[in-house]
């Protein structure tokens, strides 16, 4: 039941780095990625804006010969493909960064969570341990609770222990 509702400490820290994540994306990756990208556009717009005005001063001197008007129109079309590649180039490489990003901060995620679950199993076995102490002892005091018990455990040790011919005991 933890893996569908982690506990509230765990949401607390995992809300806290990505809130910090995001914060230092929005101050500086974003303004970065919005700067370049409203830079190309201003140079689209440019290119757009001018490429219009070569089109218009065509226009007006169209007198001058088809093949001049022809050579216009084939520069009006390299610069819109080329605005439009570099456009699409410029998000394709915003969307590959976030994609990274995103990523990068689920692996960061998932290493905490297990870390985290490490770090509990870590206490759960001494808090097993550390209970199992107590039991013995316990058990041990219950048994040993009267003089006879404790009588009868030392004659029972003491039968079990051999003096061999040496004065060594086993």
């Amino acid at each position: 039941m933890d893996l569908l509702m982690p506990s509230f400490g765990l949401l607390f820290w995992m809300t806290i780095v990505f809130l910090i994540v995001l914060a230092v994306l929005w101050k500086w990756g974003f303004p970065t990625i919005t700067n370049m990208v409203r830079e190309r556009k201003n140079f689209i717009d440019d290119s757009l804006r001018k490429a219009h005005e070569a089109n218009e001063r065509l226009a007006n001197i169209q007198q001058e010969g088809e093949s001049i008007l022809q050579e216009a129109r084939e520069k009006q079309a390299e610069i819109l493909k080329e605005a439009t590649a570099t456009r699409e180039a410029i998000v394709a490489k915003a969307q590959n960064q976030a994609k990274e990003e995103g990523a990068r901060l689920l692996d960061d995620a998932k290493a905490e969570i297990d870390s985290q679950k490490q770090q509990a199993i870590r206490e759960i076995r001494a808090q097993v341990a550390e209970l199992s102490v107590k039991i013995a002892e316990k058990i041990m005091r219950e048994r040993l609770s009267t003089d006879e018990k404790q009588m009868e455990l030392i004659d029972k040790l003491l039968a079990d222990v051999t003096v061999d011919g040496n004065n060594d005991i086993k």
